[in-house]
């Protein structure tokens, strides 16, 4: 039988720029006075919000300024709500900026290196206590698909983030082709249940996984490891988002879409978009290139969609080198 405690000490003081996390959250254990030590094998949880307070990335005023300055890209908007990809390469609302918990007129950014963060407070708990732990740095994130938010891991050393399940087969003898519980994550959600929003407790200990912890000499592939690079993502932009994007055909836009889509793939939407009437063949000079024909009926309607559904599927649409052989357009795919 496995089971997990999660331990979420109270008492620990405002942090400011400039705090020994290490040496608060020994404090708050009662560490060496008969209290909640740590033990090796231990899973070590702090929220962004004092990592980022003791590193200094606390900002008087303008949101807005800030957010731009956060922002990689924009994901998606709707009215006030803006969700961004971060620098770190994370998508959240605002950029994971937050006004709570911090003194009025004043907002807090995330911590600039989440991982190296993490690294640092590992080292500075084994110089203090002796004990080698995983470090997990975690901040509230929205899902997709799902209403409510959960605790996700930002920045980790010292753990594998990920298990890796590929290739094992299971009681029944199926092979498992692409399980791979981002723990990382869950010992994040699994550390909020203990820390509350508002109970004033920003670290957590998670004792039972210790299998997940790495030798002191090995800080792991860090959370930056769960993050999908651009155009891994199926969702790179919000649907209204997309749209626009592809409407105005910019290369920088682009990566977001993925690689390009396989000819079948792009053959495929063109049918749809013209409910069947287009015909779409191999190029004649191209043999990468696909030639798309419109019925003359449709050739109003339809020419000016092809740029971009062909920019969506990671393609390039091109005037024909011949008007007058009935092409409407020459479909290339899209080299980096």
């Amino acid at each position: 039988m496995t089971s997990l405690a999660v331990h979420a000490p109270d008492g620990v003081p405002e942090v400011v720029e400039g705090t020994d996390l290490a040496a608060a959250l020994l404090t708050a254990l009662g560490h060496g006075t008969g209290g909640h030590d740590l033990v090796d094998g231990d899973l070590v949880v702090v929220t962004s919000k004092v990592v980022s307070k003791s590193e200094g990335r606390v900002r008087r005023g303008d949101r807005a300024q800030a957010l731009a300055d956060e922002t990689a890209r924009v994901v998606a908007r709707r009215g006030p709500t803006t969700i961004v990809r971060t620098h770190h390469g994370l998508t959240m609302a605002a950029a994971g900026i937050d006004a709570s918990n911090v003194e009025l007129g004043s907002i807090v950014l995330l911590p600039v290196d989440p991982d190296a963060s993490a690294r640092r407070l590992r080292a500075r708990l084994h110089e203090l206590c002796g004990r080698v732990v995983g470090v997990v740095v975690t901040d509230t994130a929205g899902r997709a698909w799902r209403e409510g938010q959960t605790d996700i891991a930002i920045g980790a050393a010292g753990l594998d983030v990920a298990e890796s399940f590929a290739g094992r087969v299971d009681a029944h003898g199926n092979e498992l082709a692409v399980t791979a519980p981002a723990v990382a994550d869950e010992v994040a959600g699994a550390a909020e249940l203990a820390q509350g929003k508002l109970g004033g407790r920003p670290f957590a200990v998670l004792r039972g996984r210790a299998d997940l912890v790495l030798p002191l000499d090995d800080p792991g592939p860090g959370a930056t490891a769960l993050v999908r690079p651009e155009g891994g993502d199926l969702f790179g932009y919000g649907a209204r988002e997309a749209v626009v994007r592809a409407l105005r055909g910019v290369a920088l836009d682009q990566a977001p879409f993925g690689a390009p889509a396989p000819p079948e793939e792009l053959v495929a939407a063109v049918e749809h978009v013209s409910g069947g009437t287009a015909t779409t063949t191999p190029s004649t000079g191209d043999p990468t290139a696909l030639e798309v024909r419109l019925a003359p009926t449709d050739r109003p309607r339809l020419a000016a969609l092809l740029a971009p559904l062909a920019f969506a599927h990671g393609w390039s649409a091109h005037a024909p080198d011949d008007s007058g052989s009935g092409v409407a357009a020459e479909l290339r795919p899209r080299t980096p």
